[in-house]
Order: C-alpha cells, then structure tokens, then sequence
C-alpha cells in the first residue's frame, strides 16, 4: 500500500486529475482511495505489483506538489513544514492583489479609473508601459499554480479547470485587456483558495473532536503507589490511570474505583452528563466532572472509540454520495463542451454573419470565465463533509456520503425489539405482596437469597432492583435445589421458601377463595406478557414479581414523530405474537411481525423494499445481520462502546438513542435540499451569463462577479450544515 500526502486536493477536480494520471497504471478505480478531509491519497497494492517510482512519476505530472504520508506526519510531528509552506497559496494570492492594484493605480491615473475599469482604453500602445508591468508581475504570481496544471492538461488533451482558466487570460491579453486577466487570474486563485478554506472548516470540525482528548495520563503504579505521566501512545491496555475532576479522559477504560458524572458528549451527542461507577466503560475525550475515578485501560490510543468514529468519517469520503458522483461523471464532459461552446463563439458569428472579430472572441472569453466549474463542483462535496461532520458532532457516525443521502428517501423503518424499541434488560415492573408479616423490600432479600448464584435474566433483574434500592444482602439460603424451569427451593433461617413459575403454583397449591384475587392478578399479567417469579414458603404464598422488557423512554414520542415525517414503522422480532403485539401496542408501531427467524426477516425486508421501496432496518450490528445487509440502509442501535456497530452498519447511532432517528431523517434532508440548491444556483447562472454573452449584453466584469458569486454563495450555504442544532423540532419546515 502507498500512501501520499496531496497538497491542494480540496474538491473532485483535483481528484479526478489524479485519478486519470494513475488508472492507465494501476488499471482500476478500486485500488485507489481518496480522502479529501486529509489530502490524502492511498493506492492499494495487495498483489505487489505496483512500484513507487512509478506511481510518484504520474503524480509530478498533475502539477500538484506532494509527500509520502509519511514525511507528512513527520513534517507534522516536528512542526517543520514553515509559514511559507503553510501559507503559501494565500501568500502568492495576496502578492497578486497588490500588484493588481498597484498596476490598476498608474493605469486609472492615465486615463481615469472609471475608464480603465470598463476598459475605454484597451490596445496595448494606450496603456502605461508601467501598468502592464504590473499587471504582468500578477498574471505571473497568480497563475503559479494555474500555468503548470493547465500546460499538463493541455499535454494529456484532457481539458480542465486550469486550462479553461488559462484561455481566458490569454484571450483577455490578445484583445489588450490586462486589466481583466490580471483580475481572472485573481478571483480565480480567491476561487481555489475559498474552496480549500471551505474543507478546510468542515475538517477542522472533526479534528476538533481528537484535540480534546489528552496528550498525557496519569497512569498509577500499584506496587509503588505512584503517578507516573505518561504519553497516551504509550499506555498499554490494563494499566490503571487516574483521572481528577475537570480532567478530560485520556483513553478508554473500564471504572475500577470511583463515581462521578461524565460529560460524554464529543462521542455520543449526549446533552447531559451521565453517572459512571465500578464496572461502567468510558471514552476518551469524555470530560469528568465531579468526582476521582481510577479507570483499566481497555484500548490503545490508536483503538479508542473516538479515534475509531475519527477514522470513519475521514474514509467516508471514499464512499461518494449519488449527487457526488453525478457532479463527478457532469464535470468531466463538462469543461471540454464549454471550450467548444466558445470556440465556436468565437468563430461563427464573424464567419457566418459578419460579426465583429474582436467582439465575438470577447463574448467567448466571457463564455470561459462564466463556465468556470468551480461552484459546481465545490457544492456537493462541502457539502456532504459538512453534513458528515454535524452528524458526527451528534453522535451519529455515517459511513459515507452515500448512506447520508438515503434517510432522506426512506418511506419504512424496519426495527429489531430486544435492546432497539426495547432496554433489552428484564426488570421488575411491579411487586404484589400478599403476606403480613414481610415488606417489599424483605421479600427482594428473601428472594435473592434464594437466587444467588443464578445468572437466569429473571434472577438478574431481582438482583438489579435490589441495587437500585440500595438492598444489602440480608439473608442466606441452604439446601438450594434447583427444579428445572419450574423454581427453586430452599432453606432460609431454617424455613423453607421457593421461588417459581405459574405453573408450579397449581402445583403446590391449590386456588382456594382467599387466593382468587392474587390468582386474577397473575392472569391479568400473564395476558400482558409478563414474565411471573412467585414467591412463598412452606406455609402460604407471599406475593410475586412481574419482570418484563420495558420499552426505551422516548420510543413513542420518537415513532410519533417518524409518522409525522410520513414514515411508516414495523416491528421485526422472534418473538411470540402476544410479547410482540404488547410492546408494538405500548411503542406505537404500524405493523408488527412476530416469531420470525433470520431468514424470514429478510423475506419480510424484501417485502416491505417492494411495499415501500426504500426500508432502513435498525438493529444492534450484530445480531439480524442477514436482515440489516438485505436493507437499504442499515442502522446500528449500540452503545458507543460497541466496535461492531461502528464497524458493520451503515450509520451507528453511538448513544444508543432513538430519537435521534428523527434529527437523522431531517438533517438528511436539509442537506440534500442544500445541493439541489447549490447545483441549481451554479448552473442556472451559468446559462443565464452564457445567454446574455450570445446576445453580446455581458462582459468579463459582470462573468467574473459571478462566478466568485456563485462560489461564495454555494461555500457558506453549505457550511450552514455545521450549525445545524439536535433541538430542531421535527415539524420545523425544510
């Protein structure tokens, strides 16, 4: 594998220079992966065939300056790339400015500044010998970066941007308007400057998301019971590191010791802090805030979650939206049929009509200026990176600008129950207590005392409710026994109690008067699908414990407003109609599938494909996965911690929340709404500049105010996306 770094590789233009340099060598498109977000170019090289030499020969023929990838860490690691590389672009574009304007000065001094500007005086003899000296010094500063890629271009007959560009300032300068090419040349390098500034701030956008995590930790050394700071490359997994209130987490790692509240927002879109204590997980980038944790490192540096979301939005890039292709394969036929459209122009009208020679070529200048593809081609791509990095900003990590577009469309969700509509976790719901003698809390004591040791989910959630009301354990049982999927019996200060099913209730007791209502309160349950643990002792019974999967907090106000976006939602589970109907019931859904298998849920997908057309299936990324890969767009409800999810669905859902489903669905929207925008705004004034110049009604004044128009306009329409806040209402008009 070769990697590059690509100085200037800011939009698909670049791109696709590159791109037709290297295919005649690496043969196919797939060995080759674009990066735009990092300039970086990586030519994939699994049968070793490729050679660099050769590869670097075909990229000193774009004209375009580069490094290996890494010499450009390297440069980046010791700070040594200098002010003038940095800036260099912007540098050379300021220096043209002021020789402009210095030859602009003597030339209006001559002849008046109005008359200079609308070009009264334009054969060269009218004009100052020390005017058109510096207006060639600009020509010749702002066009460093222009002449070589356009002569490259013009050598390959493969006509570009630079070349287009190129034409007009010689044309400009043939009919004695040095002015004008002098100011071409200008906006044109404003134009290329814009356009890498616009990536620029879309990837400062998610840059920003590694500069919050340390350089350093606090790693403690048990044996000496010290601190020792170390860099976080070289804290390996399973040391312990300390983190102080304020501190930002420097890795991921599992609590050992310790509670406090952490701000895990940067990687979950999470607006409030959330409790962590012995046991939970939590993220690099996280903020603590109030309290001391001692946490085991479970990732390197390099593995951390944040890194991973980093890693994914960066390669997004490489998976290029239907817009972005279609601008891409729009572009490409594009500069060469508006060379013709001005050659022919130039010629026909003197030809054919009669028309003046020096007009006609001047309207075919015009012609190029206003062709000049620049906010075109800028609109989708800032575009998509911008939406990519809002969305990440959100705690939603979206594969590529292909999946971005997709929710969009969607006319069904498709969604998994179990840990998805559903926590996934049995808990106690209700406690019926029939005894006299013990309370609610004695009878959970009684019961898990009884259940120790037993990992059942039924046993996990009485274990779950007594850490919840902070229950010490006050009880041990003896002589367990445990009668396989019916209950368990044992002995508790020397008594006997069980804990069981339904059924084993009419086994050992009979139904009698006094029991009638605790036996209608079992089958009122049971009908809402409840799992039932009846609790009693040799004696009599004492009561029970309804456990049931409940449903996420916001799952109906979430599915509420899928509906209002006109979306329709379906429940796709294993199990039983009853279970399944009861929490479509609770949730809101519009159609439930019950007692499928893996395979079945596909046949459903496929069905509701050919019903709805466009279905997203949500799961957990790692289960369904036959039925997440069948739908159009899979989307991953796992907690940030999970790599899978990260690594598998199209889009993951990092804080495990539904409601960002709807904020999805709409910010999918609004950035589809800004292409069509930009798109249409590029080419609408370009056929209104082109009409205009046919009907000898423009001039290059009026082309080049709006191009570098149209490029301001598309560039801060689409940074608009960044500023997208998750509180937008989902009825908030697009």
């Amino acid at each position: 594998m070769f990697e590059y770094k690509i100085y200037g590789m800011d939009c698909l233009d670049e791109v696709s220079v590159v791109k037709r340099e290297l295919l005649p060598y690496v043969k196919d498109e797939a060995f080759l992966q674009f990066n735009l977000l990092k300039g970086k170019l990586i030519v994939h090289d699994r049968e070793k065939v490729f050679n660099s030499s050769e590869i670097e020969k075909r990229l000193k023929a774009t004209g375009y300056r580069f490094v290996t990838w890494q010499q450009y860490e390297l440069k980046q690691k010791t700070n040594n790339d200098g002010f003038w590389r940095k800036h260099i672009r912007g540098i050379l574009t300021l220096i043209c400015a002021v020789f402009l304007l210095i030859g602009y000065a003597i030339h209006g001094s001559y002849h008046g500044f109005l008359h200079a500007l609308i070009g009264e005086h334009s054969s060269l003899s009218s004009q100052p010998v020390s005017s058109l000296i510096f207006y060639a010094l600009s020509l010749l500063v702002g066009g460093i970066y222009i002449y070589p890629k356009a002569w490259s271009a013009l050598k390959r007959l493969r006509p570009d941007i630079n070349l287009l560009m190129t034409i007009a300032v010689i044309g400009a300068m043939l009919l004695g308007q040095w002015l004008e090419a002098a100011m071409i040349v200008f906006l044109f390098s404003i134009a290329i400057l814009l356009e890498s500034w616009s990536v620029g701030k879309a990837r400062k956008a998610i840059q920003a998301l590694l500069e919050i995590t340390p350089e350093t930790a606090n790693v403690y050394c048990a044996h000496h019971k010290d601190i020792d700071v170390k860099k976080v490359e070289e804290v390996n997994i399973g040391a312990t590191i300390i983190i102080k209130p304020g501190e930002r987490i420097p890795l991921d790692g599992v609590v050992k010791e310790g509670t406090s509240f952490i701000n895990q927002s940067p990687i979950t879109g999470e607006s409030l802090p959330i409790e962590k204590k012995e046991g939970d997980v939590v993220f690099a980038g996280s903020l603590n805030e109030d309290g001391l944790l001692y946490v085991c490192v479970t990732k390197l540096a390099t593995d951390s979650t944040l890194s991973n979301i980093i890693r994914q939005v960066e390669m997004a890039q490489a998976n290029k939206a239907k817009s972005e292709m279609w601008v891409e394969q729009f572009a490409k036929y594009y500069t060469p049929l508006m060379m013709l459209l001005a050659l022919l122009i130039a010629l026909m009208p003197p030809l054919l009509f009669g028309g003046s020679w020096h007009n006609w070529i001047y309207e075919a200048l015009v012609i190029l200026v206003i062709a000049c593809p620049c906010a075109l081609v800028i609109s989708t791509p800032v575009s998509i990176v911008s939406g990519l990095s809002a969305a990440a900003n959100h705690g939603i990590l979206i594969k590529g600008g292909s999946f971005l577009e997709i929710p969009a469309k969607l006319k069904a969700i498709a969604f998994d129950k179990t840990g998805t509509i559903t926590k996934g976790k049995p808990v106690i719901q209700s406690i019926i207590n029939i005894s006299k003698e013990y309370s609610n809390e004695q009878l959970l004591q009684l019961a898990a005392a009884l259940e120790t040791g037993n990992n059942h989910p039924l046993a996990k959630a009485i274990f779950a409710k007594m850490a919840e009301l902070k229950l010490a354990r006050a009880f041990v049982a003896n002589n367990i026994q445990v009668i396989k999927g019916k209950a368990i019996t044992g002995d508790i200060d020397e008594h006997g109690y069980w804990i069981g099913s339904h059924q084993y209730l009419h086994e050992k007791t009979k139904i009698t008067d006094d029991l009638s209502d605790f036996h209608d309160q079992i089958l009122a349950l049971e009908k809402t699908w409840h799992s039932l643990l009846i609790f009693a002792n040799s004696n009599h019974i004492l009561g029970l414990f309804a456990v049931a999967d409940s449903i996420k907090e916001n799952a109906k106000e979430t599915l509420t407003q899928l509906k209002a976006l006109g979306i329709k939602t379906v429940l796709l589970t294993g199990d039983n109609k009853g279970a399944a109907r009861f929490i479509a019931d609770q949730a809101g859904l519009d159609e439930v599938y019950s007692e499928l298998l893996p395979e079945h849920k596909v046949e459903k997908i496929n069905a509701l494909k050919q019903q709805y057309h466009t279905v997203a299936m949500v799961g957990d990324g790692i289960n369904d996965a036959p039925a997440l890969a069948t739908a159009d767009l899979s989307l991953a409800m796992g907690d940030a911690g999970s790599d899978v999810a990260i690594e598998t669905a199209d889009i993951a859902l990092m804080s495990d929340d539904l409601a960002k489903l709807p904020w999805l669905i709409q910010h999918a929207k609004r950035v589809k709404a800004i292409i069509q925008q930009n798109i249409t705004f590029a080419l609408g004034l370009k056929i209104v500049f082109m009409t205009l110049a046919i009907l000898e009604l423009a001039n290059i004044w009026m082309a080049i105010a709006a191009d570098m128009g149209a490029s301001l306009l598309v560039v801060f329409n689409s940074l608009r996306l960044l500023k997208i806040r998750q509180t937008q209402q989902v009825n908030d008009n697009q």
